[in-house]
């Protein structure tokens, strides 16, 4: 059963309960008034009989229903009798109806009686008076009452039926108005293929459940883009970066061997050959780093990490690397709260990241020291690494984070793969954070890492 469905059958089974208990109570309501209503009537005549039995000392039967039919609706079967302390009839309005001794003597007990014999309702009050006692009976039959009662009962079942019915109606279009939203997506998620990750689900102007759906999906898809792009990068750069040391290796040594060479020759192979390979084993070691990031990235979950600890553990990793004076580290503002140093990331993708910018600086400013600020604002944390190498230039800096990019002046100056930048900046931003390069080209970079702050 579709949601829409089962929104519909919801919304109608809620809705013509509350329909349903309604008009019973209203049913029962009118249902008492009626019943109500003729005793009430029953109980008039009773007290009419009672102020003239009491005004006069001797009155007939006919005045008593002159009486009545002057002031009085006339009520169908209608029976009035006056009974003294002998429980003899004192007058009567019509024969034939008669009360046992046993009824006459429960009004005196009680003083008051309501009952239903068959198809009569029957009223029995007992008064006192300086003449005497006496008891007065009255007994009629509703004649209306079961034909109301019917009326009312099919009044009250069309009325449900034909209210569950346009409720069920009412129900369908307001989840298709509702769930409108969420076909929508469904349609664009169809669209969706591995070939194009970049596609997104546009978002709705509501702050809803609908809203964070579509925010979170969007994410998983940024997540699943970035993780089919390093693996794409892995399988379509891994064989071209491979291949190209060994392609050199191979041809280095098969020209050595064609012929006898002098010392300075075999010593110019040879460290062409020492060249290649480690040009091929810090290859194999940005692949490896690249694939270990692949598959961490695809299952990674983000906790709290304490940044002012993590750039003290990266700057005794570079003192022992590099030794003192090279990584220069200062903390800007240093808050009093611990909490405000805490963001969400990975911690150990985290360290490759920075490791890889610190290990560019220190490469492209030829080891020249390399500062690193650190800077806890109100609702970020910002980190900004200086070199002080040649600079980047402004054409170059927009395709320095692609994978296997390299700029043209240092191809054959730096050693690298051009791997490092691609996977920093994607670490960066699975940590929610942003990366922004400031150099004039000629006289240093700085990278300036934000993340937003821990809630």
């Amino acid at each position: 059963m579709k949601i829409r469905t089962r929104l519909s059958l919801y919304f109608t089974l809620i809705s013509s309960g509350t329909l349903l208990l309604v008009l019973l109570a209203l049913y029962f309501a009118v249902f008492g008034f009626l019943k109500t209503d003729f005793n009430k009537r029953l109980s008039d005549r009773v007290n009419v009989a009672a102020q003239l039995y009491l005004k006069a000392d001797e009155i007939g039967a006919d005045s008593l229903v002159q009486v009545q039919q002057k002031y009085l609706e006339k009520l169908p079967n209608e029976v009035i009798r006056v009974y003294n302390d002998g429980n003899k009839a004192a007058f009567v309005s019509s024969n034939g109806i008669y009360w046992r001794n046993s009824t006459i003597e429960e009004v005196r007990r009680k003083g008051e009686i309501e009952y239903e014999e068959e198809n009569r309702q029957v009223i029995g009050r007992y008064f006192h008076d300086n003449q005497g006692n006496f008891v007065i009976l009255a007994s009629a039959v509703d004649r209306n009452f079961n034909p109301r009662v019917t009326m009312l009962a099919r009044i009250t079942l069309i009325l449900f039926l034909g209210f569950s019915a346009i409720l069920f109606f009412a129900g369908q279009w307001f989840a298709s108005k509702s769930l409108a939203p969420i076909q929508r997506i469904i349609g664009e998620i169809r669209h969706i293929r591995s070939s194009n990750l970049h596609l997104r689900i546009a978002g709705v102007k509501n702050n809803d459940e609908i809203a964070e759906l579509i925010s979170n999906f969007n994410n998983l898809l940024e997540r699943l883009e970035n993780a089919f792009e390093l693996q794409r990068s892995f399988v379509s750069n891994a064989s071209h970066e491979l291949r190209t040391p060994l392609t050199s290796i191979m041809g280095e040594a098969d020209v050595a061997l064609e012929k006898a060479r002098s010392p300075q020759e075999y010593n110019r192979v040879l460290q062409s050959i020492s060249n290649d390979a480690m040009h091929l084993q810090a290859t194999i070691t940005s692949l490896m780093e690249l694939a270990q990031v692949d598959f961490n990235y695809t299952q990674t979950v983000l906790q709290p990490v304490r940044m002012d600890e993590l750039m003290w553990e990266l700057n005794e990793y570079w003192i022992e690397k590099k030794g003192t004076d090279k990584l220069i580290l200062q903390f800007k503002e240093f808050p009093e709260d611990e909490n405000a140093l805490v963001i969400m990331a990975n911690k150990s993708l985290l360290a490759i990241a920075l490791n890889n910018i610190i290990d560019n600086a220190f490469k492209y400013s030829k080891d020249a020291a390399v500062n690193v600020t650190f800077d806890a604002r109100q609702d970020t944390i910002q980190i900004e690494i200086t070199d002080k190498g040649t600079g980047i230039k402004a054409e170059d800096i927009d395709q320095i984070f692609k994978s296997f990019y390299r700029a043209e002046g240092t191809r054959n100056h730096v050693q690298g793969s051009g791997i490092g930048l691609y996977i920093a900046g994607k670490i960066i931003q699975l940590c929610n954070g942003t990366i922004k390069v400031v150099s004039d080209g000629s006289s240093g970079s700085s990278f300036i890492l934000t993340f937003i702050k821990s809630r």
